[in-house]
């Protein structure tokens, strides 16, 4: 009976991990071939869909599920099979949670799975649009004269500045937050912090009030908070 049990629940894990690999690959490679839209996308690789196919891991829900299975059925009669499907579902839950967790490592370095910087190239294009936009309605806005030419030279040059280095090319570990030079960062904070300390300094001395003092500092923490965050 035992050898039995044992049995079933070696078939049950091979089952659930085998629909897992097949409704992940199936879910990749199958759509492609009846969208034209699809096929223009970038195809997750293979290595990836594989991981994502192992780590199908259950836990609490699969046990709650389980447990909710009632003791007895409405005729007073117990359950068929209940203890064995609770004992199934502990197999399952300990073969993916403990075995296929513990194998996480060793299968990321077989597959050669590494960070493909994905959404820091997408970021930066989206930042790098998003510039460029702003930077052709302040030029439909000098265009139309509804401001000053001194003003919209001073945020052409802002957005010029962005937009330059967000097309320069950088190390996929730098961040797409950077979007000015580390001497830049460094000297425009210890400006920042020299403001900060003044304004303090002026409340201090009662010579501007709380409000004052709340305006100010919100403009320097917003001009902070446009910087690259320290790691």
């Amino acid at each position: 009976m035992a050898t039995r049990v044992v049995e079933l629940a070696m078939v049950v894990v091979l089952v659930i991990v085998l629909v897992r690999f097949v409704w992940m690959f199936g879910a990749n490679y199958l759509p492609p071939l009846f969208s034209r839209k699809l096929r223009r996308k970038n195809r997750v690789p293979w290595q990836h869909t594989a991981l994502i196919a192992w780590i199908g891991m259950r836990g609490a829900d699969s046990l709650a599920g389980a447990l909710a299975i009632p003791f007895l059925l409405p005729n007073g009669e117990s359950f068929p099979g209940r203890n064995l499907i609770l004992l199934l579902t502990f197999c399952v839950i300990f073969a993916t949670l403990v075995l296929q967790g513990l194998t996480l490592t060793p299968l990321v370095r077989w597959l050669g799975v590494v960070d493909d910087h994905v959404t820091e190239k997408e970021e930066r294009l989206a930042r790098l649009k998003a510039n460029e936009a702003a930077l052709a309605r302040l030029e439909a806005i000098e265009s139309s004269h509804r401001a000053r030419h001194e003003t919209v030279e001073r945020l052409r040059t802002e957005y010029n500045d962005r937009i330059r280095q967000l097309r320069r090319e950088v190390p996929h570990e730098e961040s797409v937050r950077r979007l000015f030079s580390e001497d830049f960062e460094e000297l425009a904070r210890e400006a920042l912090q020299t403001e900060r300390d003044t304004v303090l300094s002026l409340r201090n001395e009662e010579a501007i009030n709380d409000q004052a003092l709340r305006r100010i500092q919100r403009d320097i923490d917003l001009a902070e908070a446009r910087l690259q965050r320290p790691a």
